[in-house]
């Protein structure tokens, strides 16, 4: 492949927040939450990598090759025919990370999207497909990346193709009247230390009906809200992973015991709920968790990422 012609232009993405599982959907289902990282890129013509983070990780994220955005953007130019000399990036980030809200969902396709945007046909040389492989290839499964890429909610799987597996996502048209609050805990809590909570198997008959939850769950986001509370219901992981985040788990529980469609957000520990109440229910809700969560009421963000 030709090395790639660049563009002299800034360009800059908006990402939105996603929250992956949703309850019973384990690494499929998506959504994304209008709480959205900036970034901004242009080509230098001098070696280098000029790299300044605002807001969430500044001061503790790296501000080398090290960094996720970069590796993700460096993957994308690698992909088009090659790096630049130099790149200066900036990174407004207000999604939290390590609570389960899609930071490096974001990072990684707001890379990949500043990657193709900054090649002369870069959009013809990289689909929507192939970024999709590329972010889960980094990522490790598609469910984030998906809703970060497509925005609403999605469907995303993998399927082996000649040995090759390839990522696909469904898009759906969440029902307009749906919302999400967003109960923030202070503490972290990592993706791989989730998943070493999970058994290696599960009764058949939860997972039975887990798969019967999976299946109200698309019908629910899309034409029948009032099914939220069953169509959130799980069985598959989240009461195994309770000792790693118990104030989240009892906060779950305590509000799904009260006929609220409540769910632990991805790998946690924020805890996310999905309802259609006005504002005065909105209020009442907001002020279940007490003084240990951040309460965040959020729109579904309809985009996903968004050049500006």
């Amino acid at each position: 492949m030709a090395k790639p012609t660049f563009k002299a232009n800034p360009m800059q993405v908006q990402v939105p927040a996603t929250s992956a599982n949703l309850g019973p959907g384990f690494d499929c289902f998506g959504l994304a939450l209008d709480l959205h990282d900036r970034y901004v890129a242009q080509i230098l013509d001098e070696p280098g990598l000029d790299l300044d983070v605002a807001g969430e990780g500044a001061g503790t994220l790296p501000l080398n090759e090290k960094n996720l955005l970069i590796k993700a953007m460096n993957k994308g130019f690698e992909f088009l025919g090659g790096k630049p000399k130099g790149i200066a990036v900036r990174a407004l980030n207000v999604i939290p990370h390590g609570r389960g809200l899609g930071s490096s969902a974001s990072a990684i396709v707001g890379g990949l999207v500043l990657a193709r945007s900054l090649v002369l046909t870069g959009s013809d040389k990289m689909s929507d497909q192939a970024l999709l492989d590329l972010a889960t290839s980094m990522e490790g499964h598609p469910d984030n990346v998906a809703a970060a890429l497509y925005g609403g909610a999605t469907i995303a799987w993998q399927e082996d193709h000649h040995g090759k597996l390839v990522s696909q996502a469904l898009p759906l048209a969440v029902d307009t009247r749906i919302r999400a609050i967003a109960f923030i805990p202070k503490q972290e809590f990592s993706t791989s230390k989730a998943r070493k909570l999970l058994p290696e198997s599960v009764p058949h008959v939860d997972a039975a009906a887990n798969s019967a939850r999976s299946a109200l769950l698309s019908h629910a986001l899309t034409h029948r809200p009032d099914l939220l509370f069953r169509a959130t219901e799980d069985f598959l992981h989240q009461e195994y992973r309770s000792m790693g985040m118990p104030a989240s788990l009892k906060l779950m529980n305590t509000l799904r015991k009260a006929g609220v469609a409540a769910c632990i957000s991805g790998a946690g520990p924020t805890v996310l709920v999905l309802h259609t109440s006005d504002q005065s229910e909105l209020e009442e809700l907001m002020r279940a968790a007490g003084d240990g969560f951040e309460a965040k009421s959020l729109d579904i963000a309809v985009r996903g990422a968004t050049l500006l």
